[in-house]
């Protein structure tokens, strides 16, 4: 960085104006822009250092002895500032310290206090491959980065998320997917088709329209609609084992054995991509590879998968093993005798043994391979179901979160640090109140809403340690209301206070995995695991009917900002259905954020909103609770709010199609 190359001479003049603030003994560094000169660069290379234009309004601040380091972050060309936020880490060459850093707003981040050194810094974003500067800092007040990050050709940009659909498109989708259920497949698609001009980007939606023209045959846009999805959402396997389906179908069975191999991969224990793979090997006289696919079908499917029966009696006759191969057609035919096929499969049978009596009568002696036209194995398995749960989020562990690549996760860091901050969230839910919306819809087995209705309450929360090492959370509605006050008498609370698994406190009861770097609305976060540990006791969830609690054991995952460290999203559901109490699944989504108190000039990270999704006593709800209005008390007696008109409670409303 000391020395001036012929482009700094060219580039843009600029000065850094060196200031000591005496009473904290620091300096303050200003960028600002005297005079400008152009030159020509090709725009997709990256300039060198020195060469950027910080920003005049902003200052920073270092200590005497050492310097500041400002990185300007660009996407794939430097006219395109990146539109997410990048994650900077700075590792000190001499004694391997670590600084974290994050770009903001104008994507640009700094680092500052930087003893003067060598270092190497990372600079890191979901989708874009990582890319390494080194920084010399010897005397220099203020060095300068620009930095372009280019796409990385593996990672998957999805801009839509399925849960966060607009209001019609969920609409639509639903009804959609009702229309599937029922074979109405004119209005399945003039639903799917709304919904997907809305949401181009949604894997759920790519995969129900692929699933429905794969129904009407239309193999070639069934193709291209999964082919799109499994892009979009790789690794699922539904999608795969459809998309490879539907290449058999088409007749492409070198396609069909790529895709089929990775759903195989993807959902090992599931006996049909198994069985589609080996129908792939068959069709390429790759019988080794079929008959191994076909058992390993059968293994895990048992009497589900005899239709892999058909491709494994097959590949033994190709193989010269005749008699074993008539015998697994024969348990075929025994497990299966109605079967559409029994007829061309008892032909084959019969062809196979005539054939092996004219090869011991031939003077060449016997030869091996069936020589004779087989059964189609696809036409041995039922048309593939539509197994969608719209009405729910996936699972946690069927989600595959989008994360930076080979970014290492500070997990220790980012567990304590947010730790931290949790318990500054367990303080503060102690000193507001709030007005809270409840929406509660009760729905049918698509998703759609059978009722739907509204309560506003008044919301209190307070927490305790009655005992060390144990958080009581009470959450009331002011109104003490009892259930008869809750829609279908189930009331809801501790939802809002479902960060406390990372109070240190209570985060020796979970066990804890940073999975990487990955985003939220554009925002750096790191992605934490967490699941119930059971030496543990379970103290953070239960179900209360009568004087009895039922315990529920969580899993989940959490967005951690990588700058401050706090909490924007949490996800959790069940470890386990419960079938004793008739809870089968259960789906918690919360989103936190700064809530602004103007007259103590102060914020607080509180909750914002409250998803749950329950299957409960053969019901499927769906509950959002939102807080607005809120205010301080004891400490905050000024903060004043302006209280909404008290109205009654909705009344149950039926809601159509």
């Amino acid at each position: 960085m000391g020395t001036k190359t012929g482009m700094d001479r060219l580039s843009t003049a600029r000065i850094a104006i060196l200031r000591i603030d005496t009473a904290s003994r620091c300096f303050v560094l200003l960028a600002a822009l005297l005079a400008t000169n152009t030159f020509a660069q090709d725009p997709n290379t990256d300039r060198n250092p020195g060469t950027l234009n910080v920003q005049p309004h902003i200052v920073y601040q270092t200590n005497p002895g050492t310097s500041v380091a400002v990185f300007k972050v660009f996407g794939e060309k430097l006219s395109t500032p990146l539109d997410r936020q990048a994650l900077l880490k700075m590792v000190n060459i001499k004694d391997q310290t670590v600084l974290w850093a994050t770009t903001e707003g104008d994507s640009q981040g700094a680092f500052t206090n930087i003893p003067f050194g060598n270092y190497d810094v990372e600079i890191s974003a979901v989708g874009y491959l990582s890319k390494h500067q080194e920084v010399h800092n010897s005397n220099a007040p203020l060095q300068q980065f620009e930095i372009v990050l280019h796409r990385d050709p593996a990672a998957i940009n999805l801009d839509v998320d399925d849960r966060a659909l607009s209001s019609k498109a969920r609409k639509e989708m639903k009804h959609g997917v009702a229309a599937l259920k029922s074979h109405h497949f004119k209005d399945a698609e003039t639903h799917l088709t709304q919904a997907h001009n809305a949401a181009p980007s949604s894997a759920e939606l790519n995969f129900l329209l692929g699933y429905l023209y794969f129904q009407q045959n239309d193999h070639d846009k069934a193709s291209a609609y999964l082919g799109t999805a499994n892009k979009l959402r790789p690794h699922d396997g539904a999608t795969l084992t459809l998309l490879g389906r539907t290449w058999l179908e088409k007749k492409d069975y070198p396609a069909a054995q790529w895709v089929l191999k990775e759903a195989v991969d993807t959902d090992a224990e599931s006996w049909l991509p198994h069985n589609l793979l080996a129908d792939a090997y068959l069709h390429q006289k790759k019988y080794s590879e079929a008959r191994e696919e076909a058992q390993a079908a059968i293994d895990k499917g048992k009497a589900d998968a005899n239709p892999a029966r058909l491709i494994l009696g097959q590949a033994l006759i190709n193989l010269g093993l005749d008699d074993q191969g008539i015998k697994v057609l024969e348990a075929f035919l025994q497990q299966s005798p109605s079967h559409p096929t029994a007829g061309q499969v008892r032909t084959l049978i019969a062809e196979v043994r005539e054939h092996a009596v004219s090869d011991r009568s031939s003077e060449n002696g016997p030869q091996t391979g069936m020589r004779l036209a087989g059964v189609d194995p696809l036409l041995a398995l039922a048309q593939p179901g539509l197994a969608v749960k719209s009405w729910q989020p996936a699972g946690i562990d069927q989600v595959k979160v989008a994360m930076a690549a080979g970014v290492v996760c500070p997990g220790d860091k980012v567990t304590d640090e947010a730790g931290k901050h949790v318990s500054e969230l367990a303080e503060d839910l102690s000193r507001f109140s709030a007005i809270e919306d409840l929406f509660h819809q009760n729905l049918d087995p698509y998703g759609n809403p059978i009722r739907t209705e509204t309560r506003k309450y008044n919301y209190v929360a307070s927490i305790s340690e009655p005992e060390p090492g144990f958080l009581a959370v009470d959450e009331s509605r002011a109104d003490k209301i009892d259930l008869q006050g809750y829609p279908d008498k189930i009331a809801s609370t501790g939802f809002a206070t479902l960060a406390l698994v990372f109070h240190p406190h209570m985060r020796a009861n979970f066990d804890m995995t940073c999975e990487g770097l990955g985003d939220w609305h554009g925002q750096a976060s790191w992605i934490v695991y967490f699941k119930q540990r059971d030496d543990k006791p379970n103290r953070m969830h239960g179900y209360k009917m009568g004087t009895t609690i039922y315990a529920i054991k969580l899993k989940g995952r959490a967005w951690i900002t990588a700058d401050k460290f706090q909490i924007v999203r949490i996800e959790s559901e069940m470890v386990r259905p419960m079938p004793e109490i008739k809870l089968l699944s259960e789906h918690q989504v919360v989103e936190y954020g700064p809530i602004r108190f103007e007259k103590k000039n102060t914020s607080l990270w509180l909750p914002k909103s409250a998803e749950i999704y329950f299957d409960f006593r053969q019901h499927r709800y769906y509950r959002r609770h939102s807080f607005d209005h809120y205010m301080l008390f004891s400490v905050d007696t000024e903060e004043k709010r302006k209280e909404p008109v008290d109205k009654p409670a909705a009344q149950p409303s039926t809601t159509g199609k």
